[in-house]
């Protein structure tokens, strides 16, 4: 059956391991999952408190996790349009990435995903038109 991002959990003891920890640094849950999924579709199978508004399209911030330096640093790149949208992450870090566009790699197991303090979401908080 499939659902979210159709993450399937894999056996334990076989996945890629990563922690989720809270903004406060303790840990909420550590999952394992499987090469290629993402942090969001992971963190909504485990029922991680990680908000996805815009279902990974890269049209919010919401899904803003905070890697280590070791781990941020074998990522790729973030493209041009994440990067727009981590300038507009809330308590953004030097080692930001949008949950829903880290995909696992076996080089990530045991990575730990930092949740932010608050996130801002645009859909609610957006820019409200100004009327002159």
């Amino acid at each position: 059956a499939s659902r979210h991002g159709g993450v399937v959990r894999p056996e334990p003891g076989t996945g890629i391991k990563i922690h989720f920890n809270d903004s406060k640094g303790n840990l909420i849950k550590t999952v394992e999952a499987n090469e290629g999924d993402d942090i969001l579709g992971i963190a909504h199978e485990y029922d991680i408190d990680l908000e996805g508004a815009c279902e990974g399209s890269v049209a919010c911030s919401t899904c803003h996790v905070i890697l280590p330096q070791e781990y941020y640093d074998i990522l790729p790149e973030p493209e041009d349009d994440e990067n727009d949208m981590l300038d507009m992450a809330f308590g953004l870090t030097d080692t930001s990435r949008l949950g829903c566009q880290v995909k696992l790699t076996k080089e990530l197991d045991g990575m730990t995903a930092t949740l932010p303090s608050a996130t801002r979401n645009m859909f609610v908080d957006g820019k409200k038109p100004t009327h002159h």
